[in-house]
């Protein structure tokens, strides 16, 4: 046994020994202040001994409650007569319990009675079952009533009726070795057992005990019935006999309060009232104004207790009545106030200051007269019930007259320091005033104490909101005429330091709400200079920072550089965002490779995307969209309102700056990473982006559409394709949007952004028109791609939105068709998907003599530029704009087959159809064209002889597998003879003449990669298969000449089939491998090795050279780069044809084919590309030698 036990067991021992003839197991009330004496000496000494060594024994408990817990569960383990055996394994308390005399209820009430520990006995008493509760409120009922009965006696029970009502603060769910949960356990274990409470049938022994402790208590009061589980019909009809032993006028204020308090939370609130923080302030503000003129201290206890107070006589009660209904309880509350009244203990004297209890009733019969206000009378149906509330509420009234004190006022110091408390010791709701103290400008510029609350307690205002309230609170202070440069700037730190420590989301909220405030963030208001000058140099080493830590190279470094360059860039960010966004454009643009990992920050930082209001200048588009499109502009819903902070700081970035094109490049991948959803909060799936495409079209795209400056950046700092490149990547974005949701281009005036689109387009197709001091406005043809793919893309969209609600959009899409009757007839084709079936095809008229077009869907147009015999030309105009309308073109092609002169013509017609069309195409539309020649000479209708021009002698060569690139090149070589005479030579500009130049090269490689496909150059073709019997893969879509074509290998199949099987004895000589696997013939033997058409593969060849050489010679200049880098690749792919095979040319023709490559390069006027040209044909016939 310790020392502190010891101590108790002896004053209970001579308690015990004091008592004697008697026993503490039979003690009377009044026989307690002789017997109890060195019992309560035992406990001062126990209290005494932990208050000196508190510092010391830090795991020592208040023997007070210990003290409790111990007699409680004696006389509980005395009522079960639990077993020693058992006890000594399971009763924690079982050492000092075991060592103390018997005892009964007199000593524990008693006790509790004079260390004055009615809070604690409560407490302890709100821990136990219901049941029980009302079975210790039974017994505590009859000892206080019992006499010799005093004020003390009304004092312990009001002081456990006021701390059952005060309720919370149990022990903590897993603190298993409280005192708390020992008892409540010993009390569940003890009651699992079969009671003994009647002890019937049990030993005279039992009985006798029985007898003693029952004697011990008063007889029950008629008024409380043992069996009711009423608490608080037991409590008012408690405090109903007690009346006559209240005295003094405290004690009634205290018993009136508490018995209103309990009648309100159990009858008039079924949920907790949440009062304003600051009305909550301002209550305790006053309560604690009395209490410390009356204590003089203003300690956590003191508020602790006053919180609690004002928690419970707002929360509803926990023991809900089950006998009393509110009328019988406020007819008692009523009885004891009249009975109090008469005896004068419930009037104050006039102009007295008041006291505690006197607020605290005040407070009680306030707030219940308010809520018998609401009280609805309807659901009373005995009139008597009705008369009898009115009645007491007259009383109330009266009472509350009797009460009139002078208004307690709130000063301004009291509010400070009551709040200062809370936060300082962490009381209930310190992070709501912690709120409340950022919030109180008048604080923060008078009262010295608010910034040492503020420094001190940095932990209480990391929440977002609280910070926020601070920092609206400091930018309000520092707009005042007087600014403590100082302070302020101790307080800026302070606040930047709690930002910093935020987790991310909350960071991202205070972002949110600083950007609703100002642009700039702290900085919104005009500070003095020396609060703002350290920031610069902070915004820099943030930077530098962020650029020396992309050097990290493992992962963990780098995801740890990342997190800090995303807390650098905050920080700057909730101090200014506008500077720290600058800043970070400005890095994504001019520091190679800084757009991604700016673009990776700013997604962190979505608190970011806050907006600005746009100035004049920046609506400008909005008039230049107007102007453009005419008087009306249909389809523009609401628009993005303001622009987004982050457009702002990347327009004045690159404003009047010409951009290198690295530059031009990262400010579009920037902007389409910033355009890229992702997820923002971890474990969410939504993705959002930082950018939404609708702000960087209407910010970056837009205002640039109305310019036909298609060359140098506008002042805006962007040209046309770079405005195009970005409309282009924000449509072919995949959003996360709602099914039913409109797609994001309506908010930026579709209907007008086509028709814009259009008309640049209608530009493009006159592009090689404009006047050569006009060449600064010459539309690139990769622009012009670039055009058409946003074109359709858009046109798609619109027309998808289009099909869902055709009545909504039905006057844009005719005024949209109106307007398109301005522009080249071909741009309608591009919005197909937009006319949906409302509008048929209008074609040039002349179109309808060479192509039989359904009049269901096709109409004709009298076009002046589209007279008789252009009608080949419009349709190769139409078999350039898609591959679905090319196919319409081939199948309805009105041509006779069968009449020669027929046939003639249109192959003439279309050599001068091509010569017209092949300028102005860019490289899709020529690709397509290119799809169609194929079609044409593959099925027959094109007839294009092959002229031995370059040759002497005819060779003796199976050319048939070929004469599709043969013709195909020979037709070309006769439109860029026809383009390059002196009829057309002038129509083109020098960059005219190079797209020309670029197109052919494009032709030429589509040749050779027909080529490469039947003649694969690998490691076994010497010595194993044919290439031509290897399978090759499909051509795509956009593939011309991948493959060989299969219609024109099949005809050639066929016909060579036919031949092979009337001559079998010519396949030993020359048989192509493409027919072998549909030869019915016998298999070949393993040592016979098929024979490749090397030399009909150098033959075509050689033909594509000459062909290139002589265009490139009759083009103007002389030079085109495309085309020598087409010649050098001929002639590379012939060196590898004949290293692979090398009896494919003999010496005699390899030198006549170096004589004559060399004589036809000579012709070209550039000397270094003659000289390169030569150099590689000496090394290419070198090598065969």
């Amino acid at each position: 046994m310790d020392k502190e036990s010891a101590i108790l067991q002896g004053g209970f021992l001579l308690a015990n020994k004091v008592s004697l003839p008697a026993s503490l197991s039979t003690l009377q009330k009044d026989d307690w202040p002789k017997a109890g004496h060195p019992v309560l000496q035992a406990v001062r000494e126990l209290c005494k001994q932990v208050q000196d060594n508190g510092s010391l024994n830090t795991k020592a408990v208040d023997w007070r409650k210990k003290i409790i817990c111990v007699l409680w569960c004696k006389l509980w383990c005395r009522e079960n007569r639990e077993d020693i055996e058992t006890g000594w394994k399971e009763n924690p308390f079982f050492q000092i319990q075991n060592g103390l005399p018997e005892v009964n209820y007199v000593v524990l009430l008693e006790l509790v009675k004079s260390m004055a520990a009615a809070e604690t006995f409560g407490y302890l008493l709100r821990c136990l079952p219901r049941a029980q509760i009302t079975v210790e409120l039974s017994r505590l009922a009859q000892h206080v009533a019992c006499s010799p009965t005093s004020e003390d006696d009304v004092r312990l029970f009001l002081g456990v009726f006021q701390e059952l009502w005060r309720g919370g603060d149990e022990w903590k769910a897993g603190e298993e070795d409280s005192l708390e949960k020992m008892l409540t356990d010993q009390f569940a274990r003890l009651s699992s057992q079969p009671p003994l409470s009647n002890f019937t049938g049990q030993s005279p022994q039992a009985a006798k005990r029985l007898k003693l402790d029952t004697l011990d208590l008063p007889p029950p009061s008629p008024s409380v019935s043992p069996s009711t589980t009423d608490v608080l019909y037991i409590l008012l009809h408690t405090l109903r006999d007690l009346r006559d032993h209240v005295s003094t006028t405290d004690l009634c204020h205290q018993a009136l309060s508490v018995s209103l308090n309990a009648v309100y939370t159990s009858f008039l609130i079924n949920q907790v009232v949440i009062l304003p923080i600051k009305q909550k302030m301002h209550f305790l503000s006053k309560v604690v104004s009395l209490r410390v003129v009356n204590d003089g201290k203003l300690t956590s206890e003191l508020l602790q207790e006053v919180q609690r107070d004002l928690r419970a006589s707002h929360s509803p009660s926990l023991y809900q009545p089950s006998r009393m209904t509110l009328n019988q309880a406020l007819r008692i509350v009523t009885e004891l106030i009249q009975f109090w009244q008469d005896r004068g203990l419930l009037k104050m004297s006039s102009g007295t200051y008041p006291t505690y209890s006197a607020f605290k009733l005040a407070q009680s019969i306030q707030r219940t007269l308010e809520a018998l206000e609401g009280v609805n009378t309807g659901t009373i149906n005995v009139m008597d019930e009705q008369q009898s509330l009115t009645k007491m509420t007259v009383i109330l009234r009266g009472a509350q007259e009797c009460l009139a004190f002078p208004v307690i006022e709130n000063s301004p110091e009291m509010n400070a320091r009551v709040t200062m408390a809370i936060i300082n010791y962490r009381l209930e709701n310190y992070q709501d005033f912690a709120v409340l103290l950022a919030s109180e400008k008048s604080w923060a510029t008078s009262n010295s104490h608010w910034m040492d609350c503020l420094e001190r307690n940095q932990a209480a205002f990391r929440q977002h909101e609280t910070l926020i309230t601070l920092s609206t609170t400091f930018m309000s202070a520092c707009h005042s005429n007087t600014v403590d440069v100082s302070q302020s700037k101790k307080l800026l730190k302070i606040i930047v330091d709690i930002f910093s420590q935020l987790p991310l989301e909350d960071k991202n909220k205070v972002l949110a709400a600083m950007m609703t405030l100002s642009s700039r963030g702290l900085f919104g208001v005009s500070l003095p200079s020396a609060l703002t000058d350290g920031f610069g140099q902070e915004l820099n080493m943030a930077f530098n920072c962020i650029i020396q830590g992309r050097g990290d190279a493992s992962v963990a470094m780098l995801h740890s550089s990342l997190n800090t360059a995303v807390a650098l860039i905050a920080r700057v960010a909730f101090q200014n965002p506008k500077a720290a966004l600058r800043s970070c454009c400005h890095s994504a643009i001019f520091n190679k490779g800084g757009f991604s990992l700016m673009a990776t920050i700013l997604q962190q930082l979505h608190g970011l995307r806050g907006r600005e209001i746009k100035d004049e200048e920046q609506r400008s588009w909005e008039v230049d969209i107007e102007k453009a499109a005419g008087d009306r502009t249909y389809g523009r819903r609401d628009a993005v309102g303001d622009q987004s902070l982050l457009c702002c700081c990347l327009q004045e970035t690159i404003k009047n700056k010409l951009l290198s094109a690295n530059e031009k490049e990262q400010f579009l991948k920037f902007l389409g990473l910033l355009m890229t959803p992702v997820i923002e909060i971890e474990g969410e799936e939504r993705r959002q982006s930082f950018l939404l495409p609708q702000e960087v079209v209407c910010s970056f795209v837009l205002p640039h559409l109305s310019s036909m400056d298609y060359g140098l950046s506008s002042s805006h700092g962007l040209n046309f394709e770079a405005s195009l490149q970005l409309l282009q990547g924000a449509l072919s974005l995949e959003l996360q949007e709602p099914v039913s949701s409109p797609h994001w281009v309506l908010n930026c005036s579709p209907f007008p952004l086509l028709y814009i689109l259009a008309q640049h387009l209608h530009q493009a197709t006159r592009c090689w028109e404009q006047p050569q001091e006009a060449a600064h406005s010459h539309f690139s043809m990769d622009t012009k791609e670039l055009l058409v793919s946003a074109l359709t893309t858009l046109g798609y969209i619109v027309g998808r939105e289009v099909a869902v609600a055709p009545s909504t959009w039905s006057r844009a899409l005719f005024w949209l068709y109106n307007k398109m009757e301005q522009l080249d007839w071909t741009v309608r084709f591009h919005l197909k998907t937009v006319w949906g079936e409302h509008f048929k095809n209008e074609v040039p008229s002349s179109l309808m003599t060479v192509c039989a077009l359904p009049e269901q869907e096709w109409t004709d147009l009298e076009l002046p530029h589209y007279g008789q015999g252009t009608g080949l030309l419009a349709w190769m105009e139409c078999c350039s704009i898609s591959h679905s309308i090319q196919t319409t073109m081939l199948s309805c092609l009105s041509l006779d087959q069968c009449n020669p002169d027929h046939c003639n013509m249109f192959s003439k017609g279309l050599l001068v159809a091509l010569t017209q069309t092949l300028p102005w195409c860019s490289i899709s539309e020529w690709t397509r064209l290119l799809r169609t020649l194929r079609e044409l000479l593959c099925s027959g209708k094109l007839h294009v002889p092959y002229s031995l021009e370059y040759v002497d002698y005819l060779p003796l060569l199976d050319l048939r597998d070929f004469s599709y690139e043969l013709r195909l090149s020979v037709i070309l070589l006769r439109v860029l003879q026809f383009l390059c005479g002196p009829s057309c030579s002038n129509w083109l500009p020098v960059e005219g003449w190079s797209h020309v130049g670029r197109l052919y090269a494009h032709a030429v490689r589509e040749i050779l990669a027909s080529l490469k496909s039947q003649l694969p150059l690998s490691s076994t073709i010497s010595s194993s298969i044919s290439p031509k019997t290897s399978a090759t893969p499909a051509p795509s879509s956009d593939s011309v000449m991948s493959s060989k074509p299969e219609d024109c290998s099949q005809a050639s199949a066929s016909s060579k089939l036919s031949k092979v099987s009337k001559k079998p004895e010519d396949h030993k000589h020359k048989v192509s491998p493409l027919t072998i696997p549909a030869l019915s013939v016998e298999p070949l033997k393993e040592e016979r090795v098929p024979i490749v058409p090397s030399k009909e593969v150098l033959f075509v060849l050689s033909q594509l050279f000459c062909h290139v050489q002589h265009v490139q010679v009759m083009m103007p200049g002389g030079q085109c780069e495309p085309l020598f880098l087409c010649a050098l690749e001929i002639l590379s792919h012939y060196k590898a044809i004949i290293t692979a095979f090398p009896d494919s040319s003999t010496p005699l023709e390899s030198d006549n084919t170096r004589h004559f490559f060399s004589t036809i390069t000579n012709n070209l006027e550039n000397e270094q590309m003659k000289a390169v040209l030569q150099q590689n044909i000496t090394q290419l016939m070198s090598s065969v030698a």
